[in-house]
């Protein structure tokens, strides 16, 4: 899957972001079940609101982790997300 760095991103509307206090940690919710989520994958997904392309998601991520080089792996993850309907691409 090609992965633009202008494309946009937004949280699927059949699943569900959310603290679950059972796990502690972040999961997602759809019909069929539930994927726990470790802190990096739930705090890529949190960006993907609509309104931030790749490259928004990749500066914010590392200026709120003061780190540089998440690029590729918050690629990878986005990649992971789009195949699992996790997300999905929203025109800009």
């Amino acid at each position: 899957m090609n992965i633009a760095p202008d494309d946009i991103f937004a949280f699927s509307p059949q699943h569900r972001l959310q603290w679950e206090e059972a796990q502690q940690r972040d999961v997602i919710l759809y019909p069929e079940g539930m994927v726990e989520l470790n802190q990096s994958s739930a705090e890529i997904l949190k960006m993907c609101d609509g309104s931030r392309n790749l490259q928004q998601i990749v500066q914010d991520l590392e200026q709120k982790f003061a780190t540089r080089g998440l690029k590729n792996d918050i690629l990878q993850f986005l990649e992971i997300a789009l195949q699992n309907g996790w997300i999905e691409r929203i025109s800009n």
